[in-house]
């Protein structure tokens, strides 16, 4: 412990403090600081509190929270994987549903905990210490959500989880990824494009749904799979360039990943839309930060956000739930994409050869 801890410790006003100047029980002091005042007089909680005041108690948010029955704490989690490179929380669409959430907990009376770790284990710890009333959990697979179900009995919502079945405690809040894939697909294809490439970090999940999505309109179009790492994608795009400029258009996985390509093909003197056309997917404030803005599909964080909250209610009162539910996602045109010609495709892949 520190000097200034030290010092800090032992100028802290305690309620036995209080309790012996007032004189009063240590319990009816502590009564009152934790709201529990149903067979205390008003006279001797006005005492109570003005001494509080004048002392300039400073009492533990923790015990108030942990002495109440329901601690009204929603707990939101978020897988810090290694390809965040230690920066989870700044991620676009991370960022927009952890401040989505922050608003519709505290419109709905709770208190918001957020935590990122890669180790699932943590979990049911950290839940249980602070007696949650819920968790949001961001990120994990489908083994992590099986374990966790089995562990705890805190009713969880999941964000983009994948895996067969809810089950008890547990629902499953999904954006629809083949729609939003399906609908870049389709503005492609309308600005003539039939070429496009997506790039992405794996081939499973969410990213694969998107994929499939797009393919479903653009029967040519191919998928890259990509380094987690920037300075390996830096390398790896440069490697690619001759392949890649053999595309119209690049449809990346996240706004994430389109805003870090950009950065690459303006490092490399390439024209976004003019030579080739960027989308993302998510949405984020990113998109809206790049130049040329991103063209993006996107969902209402808002609104799942509350519906993340009315669904831990309803599990919390033990009512049906579903499984699973689907938000409809949207597509949202800006400037990184331009429609082509015949002729402007041949014009593209000679620009390509060239490199």
């Amino acid at each position: 412990m520190t000097e200034g801890t030290c010092v800090m410790e032992k100028n802290r006003v305690r309620i036995v403090d209080i309790a012996d100047e007032l004189g009063l029980s240590t319990a009816t002091v502590s009564n009152v600081i934790h709201g529990k005042t149903k067979k205390i007089s008003a006279e001797t909680i006005k005492r109570v509190e003005k001494l509080l005041e004048e002392r300039q108690y400073i009492p533990s948010m923790a015990g108030i929270l942990l002495a109440q029955n329901d601690s009204r704490i929603i707990g939101v989690v978020v897988n810090d994987h290694e390809k965040y490179e230690g920066h989870v929380l700044e991620d676009g669409f991370i960022a927009a549903s952890v401040n989505a959430l922050s608003k519709e907990i505290d419109k709905a009376g709770y208190f918001m905990m957020v935590k990122a770790t890669s180790k699932w284990q943590e979990i049911s710890k950290y839940a249980s210490m602070w007696n949650m009333a819920g968790l949001v959990l961001i990120g994990f697979c489908e083994r992590d959500y099986q374990e966790l179900r089995n562990r705890m009995h805190i009713p969880f919502v999941v964000y983009d989880g994948f895996f067969p079945e809810g089950g008890r405690g547990l629902v499953n809040l999904v954006i629809d990824d083949f729609d939003g894939g399906k609908q870049m697909g389709e503005y492609l294809k309308k600005l003539g494009h039939e070429k496009v490439l997506c790039i992405a970090d794996n081939d499973i999940c969410m990213d694969i749904r998107r994929f499939k999505g797009l393919q479903s309109v653009l029967p040519e179009a191919e998928m890259l799979l990509i380094p987690m790492k920037k300075q390996e994608r830096e390398k790896f795009y440069r490697e690619k360039k001759k392949y890649i400029l053999g595309f119209s258009a690049v449809f990346a996985v996240s706004d994430y990943y389109a805003a870090d390509f950009l950065c690459f093909l303006h490092r490399e003197g390439i024209q976004v839309p003019e030579e080739l056309s960027v989308s993302g997917f998510d949405d984020s404030m990113l998109s809206r930060q790049t130049y040329p803005m991103l063209t993006t599909i996107g969902c209402d964080h808002i609104k799942r956000a509350e519906m993340a909250l009315d669904l831990l209610e309803k599990l919390n009162r033990k009512e049906k739930t579903e499984s699973v539910y689907a938000l409809h996602v949207t597509l949202v045109e800006r400037n990184s994409t331009m429609s082509i010609l015949k002729k402007d495709v041949e014009c593209r892949t000679k620009i390509g050869q060239n490199y």
